[in-house]
């Protein structure tokens, strides 16, 4: 029998790289929250995939960008920080991008010296011979990376390479977690980004990057849980947006939100939402820390 082997891979890129749908392919669940909006995943959650012997606890954040509000400082130092506590970097890049944002990746990880693979995402969404173009530019830096793979999700191409690769780079280490979980995150925060996707999902402008949610209360039954939360905005004019005429706003977000935790729990979910102000919630340094955005 195989050592087993157990270790931890930080998957990092700017925002709407694709980086949550390739962790949800690879564990084979809607875990990670995905939208087509950036910068939807605001902190690290691991997402744990079982592969031959080894046991690969894959680490989402937030994508990598430069802001000055606070919540996005939080979200870049969220990135940083797994960057810095993992065996392995995975730097995902949709094949369209320049090399531009992978040249800022190297600059913020030279001091980390961790081991990283390029996963060169969404290859289906470009030509081949504009593919090939892109590989041939990333050569040129061919002395940072462990290895460059093409993916695409949509095409469910890449993923037993992939996972045969970081397999490879991870420790012998005894499994850290049992084999039959699939994420160390609590069903609250789970349920809670399931909610937030379909706000991202319902909802646009300001809204999404301005908004929360609460799990207020989870009363677990064998074959139906109720979940009452509440969606946190900071103006009174977004709750009337998110609430919308005759309720019809928050219903359709509801509906989704309750469609997907149905899926991932196996359950029925009774889900009821209410909408609360909290103005300048998203700039308070107090107050995000009561959202769990811990500095």
């Amino acid at each position: 029998m195989k050592n087993q082997k157990a270790g931890f891979i930080a998957v990092v890129g700017r925002p709407n790289a694709g980086k949550s749908s390739i962790l949800n392919l690879l564990v084979g669940e809607r875990v990670a929250m995905v939208s087509k909006k950036a910068q939807a995943t605001r902190k690290r959650m691991q997402i744990i995939v079982m592969h031959d012997n080894s046991q690969l606890i894959f680490v989402d954040t937030p994508g990598i960008h430069k802001k000055e509000k606070l919540l996005n400082k939080f979200m870049l130092e969220e990135a940083l920080k797994a960057i810095g506590d993992c065996d392995l970097i995975l730097f995902v890049a949709p094949a369209s991008d320049k090399t531009d944002e992978y040249e800022k990746f190297l600059h913020l990880s030279e001091r980390k010296k961790t081991k990283h693979i390029i996963v060169l995402n969404k290859i289906d969404q470009v030509p081949q011979a504009k593919l090939l173009q892109k590989l041939g530019e990333y050569q040129k830096f061919q002395e940072h990376f462990e290895a460059i793979i093409p993916f695409s999700v949509n095409k469910n191409v890449g993923k037993k390479e992939l996972l045969d690769l970081v397999s490879r780079y991870m420790p012998e280490h005894p499994w850290l977690y049992d084999d039959e979980i699939l994420t160390t995150e609590h069903i609250r925060s789970i349920y809670k980004e399931f909610i937030r996707e379909s706000i991202f999902e319902n909802m646009s402008d300001e809204i999404p990057y301005e908004s929360d949610v609460i799990i207020d209360k989870i009363d677990e039954d064998m074959y139906m849980d109720r979940v009452l939360a509440t969606i946190i905005v900071e103006k009174e004019i977004q709750k009337k947006m998110i609430v919308g005429k005759s309720g019809e706003s928050i219903k359709r977000i509801g509906m989704l939100a309750r469609k997907n935790i149905e899926s991932f729990s196996g359950k029925k979910i009774y889900l009821e939402l209410h909408v609360s102000v909290k103005s300048g919630w998203s700039k308070n340094k107090s107050e995000l820390e009561n959202f769990g955005y811990i500095f």
